[in-house]
């Protein structure tokens, strides 16, 4: 009997059911959120047990510095799965701003999962009532360096505002809340979802109003920086709100690692539509889920897996 060689005995042991050994290894799935006492780390988690039930696909979830820090990891392959917002990836993808000459395309879009609203909060008794008023006057735009301040410079400049015209101020959100309070400052800016706890909180002890970014303007924005969406603050979002403001928003997004199979990335992207409801039961940001919401706004092309299953649902024409 001919000697049969190992490469056809490899072979012929892989087409027979019981040979564990030639099974497809599965793609191992790192998720990287955020800090962990932040939206991003909970809601992560939240879906990574759920996805991880659904899929059979193991996701571990990490604490990380969120955003620019989460492009990083999944560039050098410390994650293949990511929260994001989504003028961030836009930034990383161009090589702009918070990448400034440093272009990342490791990655593809997964999905959009929830609005981070970009809220202008303002003490009336300084005199302001539009954004336009902020002109001349001390206003925080978030941590140096941070999304927030980025956004901050972008809807000034559409209202014909620059930096050099404020006095501006780098401060995290609970201390602009406090310096607020305190008639430090007289307007900050909060990119995060609404109502925001250091808003809330702020309200109960003194008069604010938070200002509106109107349909003109908010298209102008869209029009340069098409990562920014429209997005209405409900009423009673706050202490001293009847109704409801119109603003502009960015998104927290699903990212993936561009080596991630076709096949993996479907079946992440498939289950996270189709768990909606356990997710929304898990965390409140699971009822913003949305078909056509998922795909709005998006600068940086869809990896191949996800865009097969939302093309099946008709999020993508």
């Amino acid at each position: 009997m001919k000697k049969i060689g190992f490469v056809a005995l490899v072979l012929l042991l892989c087409g027979t059911m019981g040979f564990i050994g030639c099974k497809k290894k599965q793609e191992q799935v790192r998720m990287a959120t955020g800090g962990t006492a932040g939206t991003y780390y909970a809601f992560g988690s939240a879906v990574g047990q759920i996805l991880t039930e659904k899929t059979k696909i193991p996701i571990t979830v990490q604490s990380t510095g969120a955003s620019k820090a989460n492009i990083q990891l999944i560039d050098t392959g410390e994650a293949e799965l990511a929260i994001v917002q989504n003028d961030v990836m836009d930034y990383a993808w161009r090589g702009v701003d918070l990448f400034n000459g440093e272009k990342i395309s490791s990655f593809a879009t997964m999905a959009a999962l929830y609005a981070e609203v970009c809220q202008v909060v303002a003490n009336p008794a300084s005199g302001i009532s539009t954004i336009a008023d902020l002109k001349g006057k001390n206003v925080s735009v978030g941590d140096a360096g941070s999304g927030t301040e980025f956004n901050a410079r972008h809807i000034l400049e559409a209202y014909d505002i620059t930096f050099d015209d404020i006095g501006k101020q780098n401060l995290s959100f609970a201390a602009s809340a406090d310096a607020l309070r305190d008639n430090k400052i007289d307007a900050f800016f909060c990119v995060a979802g609404a109502p925001t706890p250091a808003i809330i909180d702020l309200a109960t002890s003194k008069d604010v109003l938070v200002l509106e970014v109107d349909d003109a303007h908010a298209a102008q924005l869209a029009a340069k920086y098409p990562f920014y969406t429209q997005f209405p603050i409900s009423a009673g979002s706050y202490r001293g709100q009847p109704n409801a403001i119109k603003t502009v928003a960015v998104k927290a997004t699903f990212i993936v690692s561009s080596k991630l199979s076709e096949d993996t990335v479907y079946q992440l992207t498939k289950y996270l539509f189709e768990s909606k409801g356990e997710i929304e039961a898990a965390h409140v940001k699971g009822k913003e889920l949305n078909n056509s919401y998922a795909v709005e706004g998006i600068s940086v092309p869809f990896h191949p897996g996800a865009e097969k299953y939302l093309r099946e649902i008709g999020a993508i024409k």
